[in-house]
């Protein structure tokens, strides 16, 4: 049994943790790839109640951000199979940034 939504998926595991382990700015360079990700696929938060929602408690780590939050409903909208070509996307940019 999982915990988390994204431990479904070994790959989607990884990308988060690294993404939760790389600076702020990396990690907001990662929110946009996800966001234009899932808008390019036609993912869209309207009528979403991630607005409201963000006000209440704050559980993950991922919820002290309103950016970082909103990019992780994105990812939790997208099919598998989107998840993980963005998982992967997010993996080889994140071992990028850490060669620079």
């Amino acid at each position: 049994m999982y915990k988390r939504w994204y431990d479904i998926d070994p790959t989607v595991s990884l990308a988060v943790s690294l993404m939760r382990n790389a600076n702020i700015i990396t990690q907001y360079k990662c929110a946009e790839l996800i966001v234009n990700k899932s808008k390019e696929n036609g993912i869209d938060l309207s009528g979403s109640i991630l607005a409201e929602a963000f006000n209440f408690v704050l559980r993950r780590w991922y919820d002290n951000d309103q950016k970082i939050a909103e990019s992780f409903e994105y990812l939790k909208l997208m099919p598998e199979a989107l998840q993980k070509e963005t998982a992967n996307d997010l993996i080889e940019f994140l071992q990028a940034e850490e060669v620079k």
